[in-house]
């Protein structure tokens, strides 16, 4: 899936990603808007910028990531 800017977004697992690191665990389950989606890069695997709800604005996979509608 492609994410766009200002797509409400949940954080819904702990990503397979070697970029997960222990403490965005504790960003599961929050909620927050796509910020920068790497469109120039159109690469799946790419880091998302997502401002999440209470914990500030972070670069998270996009397999831990789903569109809220």
């Amino acid at each position: 899936m492609t994410f766009k800017k200002g797509q409400h977004v949940e954080v819904f697992q702990r990503s397979s990603d070697e970029s997960w690191a222990e403490y965005m665990d504790d960003f599961i389950g929050r909620h927050g808007i796509i910020v920068d989606p790497d469109t120039s890069i159109n690469d799946p695997a790419a880091l998302v910028e997502v401002s999440l709800e209470g914990k500030g604005t972070h670069r998270l996979p996009q397999d831990s990531l789903r569109v809220l509608e």
